[in-house]
């Protein structure tokens, strides 16, 4: 993946100093950078790896994924909070996960946690089966299976 980026680099620099101009542009490297992305796609396959954007397009879907699960789940928790009678019934539930690594679980375990309404209590020692205390069971679970399986997708995009 870096040698992906310092051929684009690479490229980038000779097509601004092959550029006709009295001066160095900024738009000019630029210009040569989006030019080295079109070659580097097109040649992607002699590196032995995939094309070194597609992970931080990943990153960026990761975010964007985080970021809605959090907007809802921060509406349905303020809902049951803000409600005249508090009816839940908070419960422990456990999930595994296909999740290998520990920057993978790591991750996982973080949005998780940093979604309202879920905490992950304890990971297992092999890493593979997560303990999660839910708000309320009856109702989240199975909000929060859905946003388990959005981001471990999402994570494995990233990693793999």
């Amino acid at each position: 993946m870096s040698a992906q980026f310092l051929l684009n680099l690479f490229i980038a620099f000779l097509w601004m100093l092959l550029k006709d101009e009295d001066e160095l542009k900024l738009t000019t490297f630029f210009s040569g950078f989006i030019v080295g992305i079109v070659i580097v796609f097109l040649m992607h396959r002699f590196f032995g790896s995939q094309f070194y954007l597609r992970r931080l397009f990943s990153i960026i879907k990761l975010v964007f994924i985080f970021i809605s699960e959090l907007a809802t789940s921060s509406v349905l928790i303020s809902r049951q909070i803000l409600s005249p009678k508090l009816n839940i019934k908070p419960g422990i539930f456990t999930y595994k996960t296909e999740l290998r690594g520990d920057w993978e679980i790591t991750t996982l375990a973080m949005l998780l946690t940093l979604t309202p309404g879920s905490v992950v209590m304890e990971v297992s020692p092999e890493g593979n089966m997560f303990y999660i205390h839910a708000m309320d069971i009856e109702k989240s679970k199975a909000d929060v299976l859905r946003s388990l399986t959005k981001f471990e997708k999402a994570i494995m995009e990233v990693t793999r």
